[in-house]
């Protein structure tokens, strides 16, 4: 039995050793290590990545969740933390904001891009409330998105959505 094994092993060394080869090239693509991508807060969005950071911290957790009801009972503007000594952003910039909408928005306590950016729907809702006469302008003119793109500094990005700054 061991011999007719050894007579066609040899007689057939070629083939044997294609086929050790193909499994060697099989299971380094099956094993390999694969990349992994873990996004932060601080990682700039891209146009495919999703538009919310449900995890983020400012979005997450008891404390989120307790200032959003206190906001909304004692009527209160939605509040983002602003690095301290942060130069204010120019809400101009955005398509359909003009100087009366932008000192509202600024009178709530946004100076930044980035504060528009990460706002949820809720306090897009509470905003929008507050906004008189511009009410609705906050969805109807994308101001969330456009503020995406402005707060990672994607100006190719805005102008391909928007057209020119």
């Amino acid at each position: 039995m061991v011999m007719v094994i050894v007579e066609l092993f040899r007689d057939n060394l070629l083939a044997v050793l294609a086929v050790v080869l193909l499994l060697l090239v099989l299971a380094f693509f099956a094993f390999r290590p694969r990349q992994r991508v873990r996004l932060t807060d601080s990682t700039p969005l891209r146009p495919h990545m999703s538009a919310k950071r449900e995890n983020s911290v400012e979005t997450s957790g008891f404390a989120h969740e307790a200032a959003t009801v206190t906001n909304e009972i004692i009527g209160a503007p939605p509040r983002r933390q602003v690095p301290g000594g942060a130069e204010a952003d120019d809400f101009l910039r955005l398509k359909g904001v003009g100087p009366r909408l932008s000192e509202l928005i600024h009178a709530r306590g946004f100076t930044r891009f980035d504060q528009l950016a990460h706002l949820t729907s809720q306090e897009v809702e509470l905003l929008d409330q507050q906004l008189g006469p511009f009410a609705g302008r906050i969805k109807r003119d994308r101001i969330v998105e456009q503020s995406a793109f402005l707060a990672r500094g994607d100006v190719d990005g805005f102008e391909e959505h928007f057209g020119k700054l």
